[in-house]
């Protein structure tokens, strides 16, 4: 019989991992944030504060769990994954999944290098629209979060238990019958937009009403679905016109989360977003000019080179 998800956990308590975290816990869910050190006593401390409403969720330290979790939900910037994914094995059981919402192409294969890929399960989130600052998070739109394994054209007995989770948290979700072709989709939005907004400091309005910042966030997406192209992957044009519906339906004033990276002084994802891309690059023999001149600009704006 398939085992039910009652246990939750969450590994990186930012804005997306703090959105799971707070739906899991209203939901009924026996819901933990997994933390370490002065970051555990803070949360312990302080709890999250989500539109508004403030949750003391549990927090947790791994290396001193006292048994496993049914789900782990690893929502963390790519740069924290190595370090932070190590010592879950006191919270990872037999029948544990991994479900990460992280960006990026890599973050499955890291996870399942240290606990097997039998325990990953692939998502994105799209169109979710939250933005932190400390422990406050705001959010207008929930968005939509896709899962499944690499190919859906069944559900495997791991994908209907998340399915089932997220009918009881009242998560949007999709399970698309070919996953990997929504990983580089959400790549290449996150290429464009979010890249764009960082070197432009521009919060979604511009990106939804100004024809020249479109322009430059097309211009990063398609050096993306050229090598989607090469790696086997069905990118074409029309997924730059696919994304325009979900870019209109966020908050004008909301901020991608490189762009709140480099507003708060932090390092962002670029090398897994235009550091990919052009590492992919010279993989396939394809030119990534707009990448790479985008990716000196970020460098440059991470080491506090931009208009103060």
């Amino acid at each position: 019989m398939m085992k039910e998800i009652k246990r939750v956990a969450i590994l990186g308590a930012g804005a997306m991992g703090a959105y799971f975290a707070t739906r899991f816990f209203d939901s009924g869910f026996e819901t933990c944030l997994i933390a370490r050190g002065q970051r555990n006593g803070k949360l312990t401390r302080d709890g999250l504060i989500v539109n508004g409403k403030k949750y003391l969720i549990p927090v947790v330290d791994p290396d001193t769990a006292d048994s496993p979790v049914d789900l782990i939900i690893v929502a963390l910037k790519h740069h924290h994954l190595q370090e932070a994914a190590r010592g879950l094995n006191k919270l990872v059981g037999n029948s544990t999944v991994f479900l990460s919402v992280m960006n990026g192409l890599e973050s499955e294969e890291i996870l399942g290098s240290f606990y097997g890929m039998e325990k990953v399960v692939y998502a994105i989130s799209l169109g979710i629209d939250a933005v932190r600052v400390e422990n406050q998070i705001v959010f207008t739109t929930p968005g939509i979060h896709y899962f499944g394994e690499a190919k859906n054209e069944t559900h495997t007995p791991r994908v209907e238990q998340i399915r089932l989770a997220f009918e009881k948290a009242g998560i949007a979700y999709k399970i698309p019958e070919d996953m990997m072709r929504w990983l580089w989709w959400k790549f290449m939005v996150n290429v464009g937009i979010n890249q764009a907004s960082a070197v432009t400091r521009m919060r979604y309005a511009a990106f939804q009403k100004s024809p020249t910042a479109q322009q430059l966030m097309e211009s990063l997406m398609r050096e993306v679905i050229i090598l989607a192209q090469a790696a086997g992957i069905d990118l074409t044009e029309e997924d730059i016109t696919n994304w325009y519906p979900v870019l209109n339906r966020l908050s004008p004033d909301g901020k991608t989360s490189m762009l709140q990276d480099i507003e708060a002084g932090q390092k962002t994802e670029v090398e897994v977003f235009s550091g990919k891309v052009i590492a992919l690059g010279k993989q396939y023999g394809i030119p990534t000019p707009v990448n790479e001149t985008v990716f000196r600009i970020i460098k440059l704006l991470e080491q506090g080179y931009g208009v103060q």
